[in-house]
């Protein structure tokens, strides 16, 4: 029997409240580099509590995604999920963690890759088995073959999406959860994943569950990063090492490209769905992965400093003072101060509390722009010939603004260096760039975004000194943003695109609305499933996220 409790207090939103988020996307992407992916974190320990270890190891992994979050959990006879828009600590609070009661637990936490930031498309997604069985599915990472699996749920279901309306979820995680329980009623779980795996393609790790066991996989080619630990009484999986710290598990190992991973009573079983072709991510170490977390044996600290050593030796500068562009720009500016000699500051104070926020700016707070996130230490920067290291740049809004707020403070020079080289090509494997049109290193060279920053100098880290700082061959990892080398091929531009089934469902005559519970037509809020009932709404929040029967 399975139970889906799934909290919408933020689902209804008016025309008013949609227009405001609008302008508040458009105003994130005034001040964002390249945009976070997903974080997701599994664990199965009898006898924990296993709801507030998600919640701790979703923090950990909140620099992943901010969008939304959501924690599964199974006790052998249900499966509960509760997941909201927000942060985590937005979403969860006391209550909501303990009536999440478990043995093992599924958490994710977003940052819309495929599909719109929707309520819907929150994760961990939900699916029963034909027998009534649940499955809860959190994913990192991006297909590419997404039409090609809406097809296949489209002739499963009889129905041109995963569901019917415009309320739908319109996610390849989603898309995966369905094909999973289509299949696993008749084969189990284990087998439905082994079977389906193989024929994703793209990047995935992912976490997933059933009443009684903790999945975890990982695509053949490893591109996002996922981790296994140790509990004292249980098994963790998680994207970065730093989430096991954060809840006290040993880290065992990496889980393999191409592996399967199922934890149970039984213990923890490995299955290969496909050979291992590692082409990790090479921008985890750039910028999406926290400074104290390890991939593949090396500190990501420990590489940004090295970034920022072989930056000093391709483009020194005569300057005064190293200061980075935080938090993701520190390590490599002590590399660079280390391996110049150039005394090492902080000239920028980073507002740590940004985020997302529903309230609508005013063309004031927009032209403030760059100051609503840094905000120079004048004192430190008056007189100065500056060295301003940041992570990379994808418009280069940010950094242009950021120079002329510099010159503004009294900076009589600044030299800005890039600790990657020119983003010249979107990502389709789950990291949230500008379209190939709007990244600033395809349309200019280097003296051209120099001109467009208005820096006195600029230099990026070379590709080749990049793959050094890493310690890892060339060959295992993916640099596609940076060299246009796509190691999955991709299918043609049609086919492609964060909004795409959102775009193939508009398109399909046979897409109607489908019949919807709670306020402003949005779905029920809380809704019980078990065997023998497809759906069946039990109970739904209204738009103040007060209780009413429907």
């Amino acid at each position: 029997m399975s139970q889906s409790a799934q909290r919408s207090g933020t689902s209804p939103i008016n025309d008013s409240a949609d227009k405001s988020h609008t302008d508040d996307q458009a105003l994130q992407a005034d001040l964002a580099g390249p945009r976070e992916e997903c974080g997701v974190f599994g664990v199965w320990a009898p006898g924990e509590d296993v709801a507030k270890l998600s919640y701790f190891g979703l923090f950990a992994l909140q620099h992943r995604g901010q969008e939304a979050a959501g924690i599964a959990v199974g006790d052998g006879r249900h499966v509960t999920v509760f997941k909201d828009l927000g942060l985590v600590s937005q979403v969860f609070d006391e209550q909501s963690l303990q009536s999440l009661r478990g043995h093992l637990a599924v958490g994710h936490t977003r940052y819309s890759t495929t599909g719109s930031t929707t309520w819907e498309n929150a994760q961990p997604t939900f699916r029963t088995t034909a027998t009534g069985s649940g499955l809860a599915l959190g994913h990192n990472g991006n297909l590419v073959n997404t039409a090609e699996l809406r097809d296949r749920v489209a002739a499963l279901t009889g129905r041109p999406a995963v569901q019917h309306g415009r309320d739908a979820a319109t996610t390849d995680s989603d898309l995966i959860c369905e094909l999973l329980a289509s299949t696993a009623a008749d084969v189990g779980v284990e087998e439905a994943a082994v079977r389906l795996l193989p024929t994703l393609r793209g990047a995935f790790s992912l976490a997933f569950c059933d009443e009684q066991t903790l999945y975890a996989a990982r695509d053949p080619h490893g591109v996002r990063p996922l981790v296994l630990g140790r509990l004292e009484r249980g098994w963790v999986v998680a994207s970065e090492t730093a989430a096991l710290d954060i809840v006290g598990a040993t880290f065992v190992r990496e889980v393999e490209p191409g592996e399967l991973l199922a934890i149970d009573r039984g213990g923890l079983r490995s299955t290969r769905f496909a050979p291992s072709e590692p082409k990790g991510c090479i921008f985890e170490y750039v910028y999406v992965a926290r400074p104290d977390t390890t991939i593949a044996g090396r500190s990501v600290h420990s590489t940004r400093v090295a970034i920022g050593r072989r930056l000093a030796e391709e483009y020194p500068a005569d300057a005064d003072l190293v200061i980075p562009v935080p938090e993701s720009g520190t390590p490599a500016a002590i590399g660079f101060a280390q391996a110049s000699g150039i005394p090492y500051g902080h000239g920028l104070v980073k507002n740590a509390y940004v985020g997302r926020t529903f309230i609508q700016p005013s063309q004031t707070i927009r032209e403030l722009g760059i100051r609503l996130k840094l905000n120079p230490l004048r004192e430190v920067i008056r007189g100065k010939r500056l060295v301003v290291v940041d992570d990379s740049i994808v418009r280069g809004n940010t950094q242009r603004a950021l120079v002329r707020m510099l010159r503004e403070a009294g900076a009589l020079e600044v030299h800005v260096r890039i600790a990657s080289p020119p983003v010249r090509w979107p990502c389709f494997y789950g990291i949230d760039f500008a379209t190939r049109s709007e990244l600033v290193a395809n349309g200019l060279d280097m003296d051209g975004i120099r001109r467009l920053l208005g820096c006195d100098s600029l230099g990026y880290v070379s590709l080749e000194g990049l793959i050094d700082a890493t310690e890892q061959p060339s060959s295992r990892l993916c640099a596609a943003c940076f060299d246009g080398k796509y190691p999955i091929p991709l299918p043609e531009d049609a086919q492609l695109g964060k909004h795409l089934l959102e775009e193939l469902m508009a398109e399909d005559p046979r897409n109607i609305t489908g019949p919807t519970n709670g306020a402003n037509g949005k779905p029920g809020g809380i809704a019980r499933v078990g065997a023998g009932s497809a759906a069946s709404a039990a109970t739904t929040f209204g738009s103040a996220g007060t209780m009413r029967q429907p």
